[in-house]
């Protein structure tokens, strides 16, 4: 078949023609409801996400090979795994442009990179340690935030860091807190954006223990002991994140959820709240509403359970529009520290990436179109028939058809056609990797 270079164009100017159309159509069906699709556009590719480098290499980090501990587990050996600096980045690179906006992206200490420099122990860490890090951040307008990793060290082979009655271990753990809040300060200073520095520990018992307060007290105190070193709180935020169990920890956390949200709130940290870490009956949408009244601001790690902390490729589900819709009914985007966390080495580890943030957007773009001034006065007066039919109908209303025009403005492809592209980057790039 002969090639026409005239039909071409004429069919990429119609399908442009067309896909304007079903949006204007989608437009003007949210405008009679009061919803500006515009706005809403906008506010989405304007919220940044931060993206979780440890999904490309199944939280391996760059220290050596070595089991995961901590009640941690990547499953799956889906083949192509980044093993090295540059292939991480390289395939974050492929993932962020297949993502509409401008995001940041999330490290762990165990990510540093010690190419031409002495290697150091966790406790020993510097910023140059991370200063490939910040080139490919700057290169691409990139924030960066932080984890400490208070786990897969010998240091932790107890079960215990910054609980632990060990005094060796305490101190090494309460240095690591430490090197990271200097870390968290260069990130902030080279990038010219806030770093979100979260502490979570893995600490617990097995089975019953026989003294609960004993290790919350010292891991209080080993709290008091890094904040106490002093960080800059206009270029860092420090957030503390909850659990309720974990493998090998099963009957005891020492950061629970009550400890973590008082001691937040004590000192003024962001109280990070993971949604895979809570009780199976609970869920964070039903929190966000009640921390949002007391702190400044919260930090969410959003992920999908199944039946215990999983941590599953981010869907389109209900509870990820929950969770977008009350951070956008609370008026709360600007207090709000979104990020992705999960680890999936069954799929491609590029199509997770690209599929969790795009359905955390797609969340925050179906809150956006929601007439909530509206639902809110039904609710008020008691009028929950009208109430209900709205909250339903709303479902069918043609979000896709904005989150179509989203992606064309952000120029990264549409739905039902990215994939495409991570086929492409495996058989170029992943399949050589052994």
């Amino acid at each position: 078949m002969r090639y026409n270079k005239r039909t071409s164009i004429e069919r990429s100017v119609f399908i442009f023609m067309n896909d304007k159309l079903i949006y204007e159509n989608a437009r003007e069906r949210y405008a009679a409801l009061g919803v500006d699709t515009e706005k809403a556009i906008k506010t989405v590719l304007g919220t940044p996400i931060s993206m979780h480098c440890w999904q490309g290499d199944d939280v391996r980090g760059f220290e050596g090979a070595r089991s995961l501990d901590g009640g941690i587990q990547a499953t799956g050996n889906y083949p192509g795994a980044a093993r090295t600096p540059d292939e991480l980045m390289s395939d974050i690179n492929a993932a962020l442009a297949l993502i509409p906006g401008k995001h940041r992206i999330n490290i762990h200490a165990s990510y540093a990179i010690f190419d031409g420099t002495e290697k150091a122990d966790r406790d020993a860490l510097r910023p140059e340690h991370f200063a490939a890090w910040v080139k490919f951040a700057k290169e691409r307008g990139l924030g960066i935030d932080f984890n400490p990793t208070f786990f897969s060290h010998p240091m932790a082979a107890s079960g215990l860091t910054l609980s632990s009655p060990d005094d060796n271990v305490r101190e090494f753990w309460i240095r690591h807190g430490i090197a990271c809040l200097r870390i968290s300060e260069y990130f902030a200073r080279e990038t010219g954006k806030q770093c979100l520095m979260n502490i979570w520990i893995p600490d617990g018992c097995k089975d019953v223990p026989a003294d609960r307060i004993g290790p919350r007290r010292r891991f209080a105190d080993s709290l008091d002991r890094i904040l106490g070193a002093g960080y800059d709180k206009e270029l860092v935020a420090v957030s503390l994140e909850s659990k309720v169990f974990g493998i090998g920890v099963e009957s005891y956390t020492v950061g629970s959820a009550e400890f973590c949200l008082e001691y937040s709130a004590a000192h003024g940290l962001v109280p990070l709240m993971d949604n895979g870490h809570y009780h199976p009956t609970e869920v964070v949408s039903d929190k966000i509403s009640s921390m949002l009244l007391f702190s400044d601001r919260i930090a969410l790690h959003v992920t999908r359970g199944v039946r215990w902390d999983s941590d599953h490729v981010v869907l389109f589900d209900d509870e990820t529009r929950e969770i977008a819709k009350e951070v956008v009914r609370c008026n709360a985007l600007d207090r709000t520290f979104l990020a992705l966390d999960y680890f999936d080495a069954s799929i491609n580890r590029i199509a997770a990436w690209v599929t969790g943030m795009r359905n955390l957007e797609k969340s925050l773009l179906f809150a956006l179109l929601m007439p909530h001034e509206q639902m809110r006065a039904l609710q008020d007066s008691g009028s929950f028939t009208e109430l209900l039919v709205m909250n339903e109908e709303l479902k069918t209303l043609p979000v896709g058809a904005v989150w179509e025009e989203l992606c064309r403005r952000a120029g990264v492809p549409s739905d039902g056609s990215w994939l495409d592209n991570v086929k492409q980057y495996e058989k170029e790039v992943l399949a050589a990797r052994a």
